[in-house]
């Protein structure tokens, strides 16, 4: 099991102070959290994509690049690449560029992003979300195959003769998760290619997760990449701590009551009720959090949002050091009664062992500009 923490990006004031941190304080604070996150023994650190205020991760390979060269053994991640607006050549070159940087410490979720003004500023309508989602990961999946690409669709301009450069560290491209909180599409999409689906679950309640984890499960193993217990699955959550329960309520109540990701809205105790979200002990995050297996199954990834609403440097690095005691715990009830067969989250290391041996010419080539498979390769 992975362990991890993601982070939106937010720029938003101490509800207790007033006081707004500036995009130079926030953009270093996500890279001393990254390597406190290595430092306490987590396994993966991500940043979100976005494009506009309150937000500063405009530009996460550079972020991810900057901390790569700070660690040594985190999985740096994205919590959002923007399949859909983004150019798929843009996104290979990038994250080539990182995995080679990074040691192969790198992989990405691709998202569709939810901001409506957003899609314009950069040429795309948000009615064509899904279209371009489908579209741009297939050519972005050629791109890091083929050693030529010739291609044609619908909302970029058609590649002729185009060569990738440089290639994938090692010829082995960065895994993909595909993340989704209630489109379907993106499920059937993460299953059709046997790649990782993450569901972001910090709104919804448990059994929305479970019908579309589930779902992505039977798809996996519908089109032929092995029992649906074996799919890659991962999964968000939160949770503030202190080592007395309501010491954390009366902490972090105010923090909750403005978050610009779910604040104004339902109670804190609610919202703890009906979603993911924990505030209380070391142990009671510990025991929730193992729940997750219970409705989703065993599963790779899970990934927590610390920094955000708010929150100071400080008290996401006191966050980081209780989650530091209970992760050898956590690591534990992970790991209890996981059937032998359910794989491990994959790393560079895991595909580039699995990578398929003779010369290029020899191993299958992707064909389909929609889906990005070869008509002999897809499942009947």
């Amino acid at each position: 099991m992975q362990l991890g923490i993601f982070s939106v990006g937010d720029i938003t004031p101490d509800p207790t102070t007033g006081r707004t941190p500036s995009e130079h304080e926030r953009i270093l604070a996500a890279v001393t959290i990254a390597k406190k996150a290595e430092e306490i023994g987590l396994d993966v650190f991500a940043t979100g994509e976005h494009h506009n205020p309150p937000f500063h991760p405009s530009s996460p390979t550079t972020l991810l690049g900057f901390i790569a060269a700070q660690t040594s053994r985190i999985i740096l991640s994205t919590a959002t690449t923007l399949i859909t607006t983004n150019d798929p050549v843009k996104i290979a070159e990038d994250y080539s560029v990182l995995q080679h940087l990074a040691e192969g410490r790198v992989d990405l979720m691709m998202g569709r992003g939810n901001t409506g003004p957003v899609y314009p500023w950069f040429g795309r309508d948000i009615r064509d979300g899904i279209p371009l989602a489908i579209e741009n990961y297939a050519l972005l999946r050629r791109l890091w195959r083929e050693d030529v690409v010739n291609w044609e669709g619908k909302f970029r301009s058609p590649l002729q003769g185009f060569t990738l450069a440089p290639r994938p560290l090692d010829g082995v491209p960065p895994f993909v998760w595909h993340g989704s909180i209630r489109s379907p599409e993106i499920a059937e999409q993460a299953a059709y290619y046997g790649d990782g689906f993450f569901h972001n679950n910090i709104f919804w309640n448990l059994s929305h997760t479970r019908r579309m984890v589930n779902l992505y499960r039977q798809r996996f193993e519908h089109h032929g990449h092995g029992p649906a217990d074996t799919a890659i699955v991962g999964l968000g959550g939160q949770f503030f701590m202190r080592r007395n329960s309501q010491d954390a309520i009366n902490e972090f109540r105010p923090y909750f009551d403005v978050a610009p990701v779910y604040g104004y809205g339902p109670s804190l105790e609610e919202f703890a009720e009906q979603t993911p979200l924990t505030v209380g002990s070391p142990q009671q995050v510990l025991e929730r959090t193992l729940s997750f297996t219970g409705e989703v199954g065993h599963y790779q990834r899970q990934l927590f949002l610390l920094d955000h609403a708010g929150l100071p440097l400080k008290t996401v690095l006191e966050q980081l050091d209780l989650l530091g005691e209970i992760l050898p715990d956590l690591r534990a009830g992970f790991a209890e009664g996981r059937p032998a067969h359910v794989p491990a989250a994959p790393t560079h290391a895991s595909l580039l062992a699995a990578r398929p041996s003779g010369p290029a010419s020899e191993r299958p080539v992707v064909l389909d500009d929609v889906t990005g498979r070869s008509p002999e390769s897809v499942p009947a």
